[in-house]
């Protein structure tokens, strides 16, 4: 039988005609229909694969024979006993609703002929969201704001990796004890033909087919970093997309016989690596954050959503930096964003204001690690610039303070902080904590000078479950 293998032009005809469906906002009702019909009618296609993330950000996915699919969508039930932060053994059964939003095309030669691709929904016993899944929560949020104050939110990030010598580097750190770059040129620098630059080439390549609309992609400063960027989409859209974008780029390093790895700071005298969150909301056609008469040119709305960040920056710290090596990041001699100020050419504030028009008139929270989970990051990001709380503190913008140098005063800041509470419950909390403490004991308490084999092995964006029986 000859399955779906589409040409990357195909694909991207495909995938952008779905993301102007989203943008238009089709109803749901209408996508599930049309979508439904395309899968019955299209003999090719042998598989839907269904992906969705645990509280970590970890993303899963499960292959579901078509045909069985078909009669079944509206009912798909897993185990979720098994996901790390989801339900105890006793409350284990959990299902999936297709969110039909959320349809893609992707080249065969990553995902496998045959086979498309569809975001699910975690549902719990009562039907309705379950509290551990945080696309869930986000597409509430997004969606709530949208019928109470017709806001729409927007994002975009700005990805950091690295791409190191063989396959499984991470897993086999243990092993070796270190990473091997596969180019030193550094910033902007890559000659045509060497191992960075044909990995970029490709992995964007691939993005455009997935309807990522590019920008621009580069060698970053330190060796053997790189950054792919997009355009700007809705909020659940760009979270979803942070999550095909470290997919993929680990599929094409993988296809290389390489790694690409998104580990806040593998290597300890170079620049790490971030996730720098570009948001800004709009209301109609109005970007909101835009004021031309405004300071640094964006308006009081705008500020406001700032200041609010800063007064929780310390409660959230621990959302957008999860991991032990994440705090080796927020290191000022490599231009880390550790500072809880908001400045418009300072790269060590926490927040910065971008040059903008009209159209890209947004703030950029920079402490943020790649290692985060997008839909938890955004949701707090979100939640917290248009329903938190401003400081009292004088020259809240300006003042000198810090965010944690490690993830123990973080996760103290965390689960102290009300507003985390407000966010997220406390059964959430606890459970976020847990990951977060069960992963940091596993580690050596200071980070000292050079990276552990610990903060590597343990990190749970390395793919080996059978670590965690090793304790």
């Amino acid at each position: 039988m000859s399955f779906l293998n589409l040409s990357l032009a195909e694909l991207e005809d495909l995938n952008l005609n779905a993301k102007e469906q989203r943008k238009q906002r089709v109803p749901i009702e209408t996508l599930q229909e049309e979508r439904l019909k395309y899968l019955a009618d299209t003999p090719s296609i042998k598989a839907v694969i269904v992906m969705f993330s645990d509280l970590e950000g970890r993303l899963h996915m499960l292959d579901y024979d078509k045909k069985f699919l078909l009669g079944s969508h509206d009912n798909l039930t897993f185990d979720g006993s098994s996901i790390r932060g989801f339900t105890a053994q006793k409350e284990s059964d959990l299902r999936l609703r297709l969110d039909w939003n959320a349809f893609y095309w992707a080249p065969a030669d990553f995902v496998g002929a045959g086979k498309v691709l569809i975001f699910g929904e975690v549902i719990d016993k009562q039907g309705g969201p379950y509290i551990g899944d945080m696309r869930g929560v986000l597409k509430k949020y997004a969606d709530d704001k949208r019928a109470s104050d017709n806001f729409t939110l927007n994002a975009a990030n700005e990805i950091e990796g690295f791409l190191f010598a063989g396959m499984d580097a991470e897993r086999r750190y243990s092993e070796t004890g270190r990473f091997e770059y596969v180019n030193t040129g550094g910033y902007y620098h890559s000659l045509p033909g060497d191992p960075l630059r044909v990995f970029i080439d490709r992995a964007a390549e691939v993005q455009r087919a997935m309807g990522f609309e590019n920008e621009k992609d580069h060698p970053e400063v330190a060796p053997s970093q790189f950054e792919i960027n997009y355009s700007y989409a809705d909020v659940v859209t760009a979270a979803d997309q942070i999550q095909l974008y470290k997919f993929l780029c680990r599929q094409v390093a993988r296809n290389m016989g390489l790694t690409a790895s998104f580990l806040p700071k593998p290597v300890v005298g170079v620049n790490g690596s971030g996730m720098h969150t570009n948001v800004s909301v709009s209301q109609g056609k109005k970007n909101l954050f835009w004021d031309p008469q405004g300071e640094e040119k964006i308006s009081p709305f705008a500020w406001n959503f700032v200041d609010k960040i800063l007064t929780h920056g310390n409660d959230i710290c621990l959302v957008l930096n999860p991991s032990v090596n994440s705090y080796r990041r927020l290191d000022p001699h490599f231009e880390a964003p550790n500072q809880i100020i908001a400045s418009a050419v300072d790269r060590g504030s926490m927040v910065r204001v971008p040059i903008g028009n009209e159209r890209s008139s947004r703030i950029e929270v920079r402490a943020v690690a790649p290692d985060a989970n997008p839909y938890m990051v955004l949701y707090s990001v979100f939640k917290t610039g248009l329903d938190g709380n401003v400081s009292s503190l004088k020259n809240l913008r300006t003042a000198k303070r810090f965010l944690p140098d490690n993830i123990y005063d973080a996760m103290d800041n965390f689960s102290s902080a009300a507003w985390t509470t407000e966010l997220f419950s406390k059964e959430v909390k606890a459970r976020y904590v847990d990951l977060k403490k069960g992963s940091a004991d596993r580690c050596a308490r200071l980070l000292g000078t050079m990276v552990k084999t610990p903060e590597v092995q343990f990190h749970h964006e390395v793919y080996n479950q059978f670590l965690w029986n090793q304790f």
